[in-house]
This record gives C-alpha cells, structure tokens and sequence, in this order.
C-alpha cells in the first residue's frame, strides 16, 4: 500500500508584537538616518519587520505618526527658570527649542508638518510661553500672535540653519557651494552692488549668530509693542 506523504505547510511569518513607543523610536531613528523624505509608513514597516497595515492598529496615520514624533522631539526640552523676567524666559524657550530641533536630523521638518500641539509635553510648553505673554501684560491678541511668529521663526530658522548640513552629509555641500559662487560671480557689479557685498552673510551666514539676532529682534520688537499698550 502506498503510503501519502504528511503534506507540511510552510509556516506562516509571525509579526513581532508593538507597540506605540517601540514605533515612535524606529520612526526617530528612521528620520535620523534617511530624512523626512524617507520617513514612510512603508519604510518604517520594513525597518521594523511588519507589514505596513500593522503599523495603522497603533498610529491612525502618516499625520498622527508625525504627531507623535514632534511629541518625542520635544520631550527633552527644559522649561525656563519662571523667576527670570519674560524676556529672558522667552529666550530661553528659544534658545532650547532651537537646541533639541538640532538633535535630529529634519527635525524642524517634523515639527513645521505635524500641526498644532497635542501631546502633553507640547501643550505645556506651549502653555508656559503663552502665559509668560499673558503675564508680561499683553493682549490676548497680540500674545497669541507673538506666541505663533517665535514658534514660526525658531522653526523656519533651524530649516534654514540644517539645509547645508544635509547636503554636506550627502556629499554635496562642496557642489552647493560652487553653485553659490558661481551665482555671485556671475551678478553684474553695477546692477546688484548689495547683493555681491553681502553674499558672504547671504549665503552662508553663522547659525548661531542669525538666531541670535532673529531673537533679539523679535524681543526688542516686542518690548517696544508691550511699552506702547501701556502708554
């Protein structure tokens, strides 16, 4: 009698378990190593070794992924010493904000797409520069203003200030830069006078001494706005 063989199924992939945090983490060291562009709800899959529907049981999408991300991001952020005036809490704030968004790469990115703040670490920092305003003797108006324009500037700055870091990691800075002088080389003395004075500043000024500045700015300006309500 002939005898059938037992028939052996091959045995199924088995996921490894998740869960929120493990994602967020694989998603930050993602970003670190490919970008935001390379953050994709496929590729986070791959690099944790599941099917990209598995990822939607922890996160409901790319937007609440990004969420979650500025969340992480900012957890390291230190609040201000509430003792010091509000100028110097508000660059404070600053001066830490700008701080953790260099800690990882594209970070201010993450931030400019992930919307309002909604994790409890946002929302308090927020809070406490929102308040600081309130404090000073702002409006509600012109705090809630003031607020958007230094969280819109730290972040637009820090874009700006990383743009040349990721093309030096990508081994094209040294091409960027020959752009650059060929750019001013090729501007007519007579016509764009300012431009070529100014390029060295322009096209590659110090990060450290542009934010400064930008700070100091908005606080003289803001100074300036608070003495004017109160006259």
């Amino acid at each position: 009698m002939k005898i059938k063989p037992f028939n052996v199924s091959k045995p199924k992939h088995i996921e490894p378990a998740l869960d929120q945090g493990q994602i967020v983490q694989a998603a930050i060291d993602l970003l670190d190593e490919v970008g935001f562009d390379g953050l994709t709800m496929r590729n986070l899959a791959k690099k944790l070794g599941v099917q990209a529907a598995s990822l939607y049981w922890h996160v409901r999408n790319k937007q609440d992924l990004l969420s979650l991300l500025a969340e992480e991001i900012c957890a390291p952020m230190r609040e201000p010493d509430r003792t010091l005036p509000w100028q110097k809490q508000l660059e404070e704030m600053a001066n830490e904000f700008r701080r953790v968004l260099l800690v990882h790469r594209d970070a201010a990115q993450v931030l400019a797409s992930s919307g309002g703040p909604s994790g409890p670490k946002r929302l308090r920092l927020t809070e406490i520069g929102l308040r600081t305003l309130l404090d000073a003797g702002f409006s509600e108006k012109d705090a809630a203003y003031a607020g958007m324009l230094m969280n819109d500037y730290i972040i637009m700055s820090v874009l700006e200030e990383t743009r040349y870091a990721v093309l030096e990691a990508e081994g094209t800075s040294e091409d960027s830069s020959l752009d650059v002088q060929n750019w001013v080389e090729s501007l007519q003395a007579n016509e764009y006078p300012s431009l070529i004075a100014l390029a060295n500043y322009l096209t590659e000024p110090d990060g450290d001494e542009r934010f400064r500045f930008g700070v100091d700015l908005l606080r003289n300006g803001l100074e300036s706005l608070l003495a004017r309500g109160k006259s």
